[in-house]
């Protein structure tokens, strides 16, 4: 039974909802490995990839029309999961229903932006840490194919790219522009001894290192291939080199040396890419898109037509395959990127992409039948499936207090004063590094009415208050707005969102945030603004445990932080936050953004991990832009919005 609580409770947790948290995290930690021993000790004897029977010496190799590992014939059937997508405490679970699947390889990329968040400032721990990702799939018998960018796509902001970067005003992202490679080379120093002990001629899971990402398709500089390549040998990678591209940079995204994939979803057009590649060398599909993603104001993307004749067909050639995605998770806090080939549309939270394994890590019929397919095609049993985990439809909160946004702004850090407007990622914050993600509020004096303009300036969302009375929006279409006429000065603010940066294309360069230059009241730049970066992070969220909030008036205050809580009898197990009658925002739970929210659709419901609960007293926050809710309902199924084929 779960009770929902709707006084404000304490953050952190008592001392005792500690204690309890911590027992119940060391219990999931001991059934973890206890399952993973009888996993290896059942299993390991009729492993997909029998490694104990090759020495360590040649490693994968591509002189022939098919893979050879230490001389043996070795087909690859691969599956993408990243690690940066799922919470640690689910990669076993993940990984089992991979092996159950009949995979013996496993592919992830490494986001650079997470990973060093601010200029020579690394984070390599907890959901992050991929040493132990990488030696917990060694530990399942899975090879590896690390994919470590620096560019990544993934539909991740800004490709995977870090937004620091763009604090120089002559950027040139993925070429060999000083600047960018300076950067590089400090993140590749840091990373790749990190990953060289995982090398299969270490001992290691990984057989081969895919050099960039899908160049072809951008392909400013016919050096910078050559310097990706040299990065990582230089570095002391010895495995395997790769490329991988799709139909609009295959020629152009090569390069002597590295051994050239695939990446498409129709068979046809997948044979007439493979049509013309390199002759005796072996053929793999590094992204089989065994579906797609999707945008905040579309339809969910779903593809199941053709799945298994075109697996069919490869399998009939010797091809190798990488599901693209197997898994393919979330995109928490804000890290979804878009799209921008003449319209800005910018992805949603889920990175469910119709896989064979849902956002929550459930079966699918696509699982069921993939994995029917591959049983027959290796011709015998595959490992029993693990159990799928319960989910829970724990009920509904209901809201009793808030805190409007103005009343927040004093618990910001000293805004900054500027004459014109600054853009987030040159803001003077974060030890020179900018502000990465989230919203930006710049306020400034004016005394009259009139018609504002953004000159395009806003990217990429703009609400525009006269006082804290809102009077619109400013995004890529509306670039005008009339203020009505005023007596006096009033304040004039707009709080500006970063909805997503770019992830693919050749408007990497473009994708600065916040208000990248003047705003105009008639005909007139604005002047002396107050900048504050609201960049939402997990300290600025637990700080309301500080302030006294506010109970939810009839007309309440927008935009503004709405608080919940609710209790767990027991131990936590998934569940989605739905939020019907809520307009735009964002959900925080115990501190953790599970990202954004907006009632445009597809998505209606946020997943919610049960690692990120505890048994007890649990916090959500919700940030909602203009229109609140009555109530917080959770869920046991999600709802990904109406569907569309691709």
């Amino acid at each position: 039974m779960l009770k929902f609580l709707t006084q404000k409770g304490s953050f952190p947790m008592q001392i005792i909802a500690v204690r309890r948290e911590h027992v119940r995290r060391i219990g999931l930690l001991l059934l973890i490995a206890v399952a993973l021993l009888l996993y290896r000790l059942r299993f390991h004897w009729r492993s997909l990839t029998p490694r104990r029977m090759f020495n360590r010496n040649l490693g994968l190799q591509a002189n022939k029309e098919y893979f050879e590992l230490e001389g043996n014939k070795f087909l690859i059937l691969g599956g993408s999961m990243h690690y940066f997508r799922v919470p640690r405490a689910y990669w076993t679970d993940r990984m089992l229903k991979m092996k159950a699947l009949g995979l013996n390889t496993l592919t992830t990329y490494v986001p650079w932006n997470l990973h060093e968040p601010q200029r020579g400032t690394f984070n390599f721990k907890d959901d992050l840490d991929l040493e132990v990702f990488l030696q917990l799939a060694n530990d399942l018998d899975f090879w590896v194919i690390l994919r470590p960018g620096p560019y990544i796509c993934s539909e991740w902001d800004l490709g995977g790219l870090p937004s620091w970067l763009l604090r120089d005003k002559n950027m040139k992202l993925r070429t060999t522009y000083t600047g960018f490679t300076d950067a590089v080379n400090g993140f590749f120093n840091v990373l790749i001894p990190k990953v060289l002990p995982f090398q299969y001629k270490e001992g290691g899971p990984i057989i081969a290192v895919q050099v960039e990402n899908e160049y072809g398709g951008y392909a400013k500089d016919n050096k910078y291939m050559a310097y990706v390549k040299e990065a990582l040998l230089s570095r002391g990678i010895v495995e395997l080199l790769m490329s991988s591209d799709n139909k609009n940079g295959l020629s152009k995204g090569s390069i002597a040396g590295v051994l050239p994939t695939f990446n498409f979803q129709k068979l046809e057009s997948g044979l007439a890419l493979m049509k013309d590649a390199e002759p005796g060398k072996p053929k793999m599909v590094m992204e089989y898109w065994s579906g797609w993603f999707d945008h905040w104001g579309g339809n969910h993307h779903i593809y199941r037509e053709g799945i298994l004749k075109t697996i069919t067909a490869l399998l009939k050639k010797g091809i190798s395959i990488n599901l693209y995605m197997f898994h393919g998770g979330t995109n928490f806090g804000f890290m979804n990127g878009a799209e921008d080939f003449g319209t800005y549309s910018p992805d949603v939270t889920s990175y469910d992409y119709d896989a064979p394994l849902s956002e929550a890590g459930d079966y699918t019929d696509k699982y069921m039948q993939i994995r029917k397919l591959y049983s027959k095609y290796l011709g015998e049993e595959l490992p029993e499936m693990p159990h799928m985990m319960h989910k829970s439809r724990y009920g509904s909160v209901h809201p009793k207090e808030y805190f409007p946004l103005w009343n927040a702004l004093r618990h910001l850090e000293k805004p900054i004063k500027s004459e014109r407007p600054i853009n987030m990622e040159n803001l003077p914050i974060n030890n020179g590094s900018g502000q990465a993600y989230g919203y930006t509020l710049y306020t400034t004096i004016i005394s009259s009415g009139g018609v504002l303009r953004s000159e395009k300036n806003v990217r990429d969302r703009a609400q525009v208050f006269v006082g804290s009375q809102s009077i619109g929006f400013l995004d890529y279409k509306n670039v005008e707005l009339t203020i009505p006429d005023i007596t006096g000065k009033q304040n004039l603010s707009l709080l500006v969102e970063n909805c997503g940066r770019v992830n693919y294309g050749k408007k990497l360069d473009e994708q600065r945030k916040g208000l990248l230059g003047d705003i105009f009241l008639n005909k007139q730049p604005l002047k002396g603004f107050t900048i504050y970066p609201l960049e939402m992070k997990t300290s600025f969220i637990e700080s309301f445990s500080t302030v006294q909030l506010f109970p939810i008036p009839e007309k309440p205050i927008f935009p503004a932080f709405f608080y919940g809580s609710f209790y767990v009898e027991s131990l936590p197990r998934d569940t989605f936050v739905k939020l019907a009658g809520w307009e735009k925002g964002v959900v925080f739970v115990n501190g953790l953004n599970l990202g954004r929210y907006w009632a445009i659709g597809p998505q209606r419901n946020l997943y919610l991990p049960a690692p990120w609960m505890q048994h007890g007293n649990n916090e959500i926050i919700i940030f909602e832009e203009r229109k609140a809710g009555k109530t917080i309902e959770f869920v046991h199924q999600p709802d990904l919005g109406q569907t569309e084929h691709v």
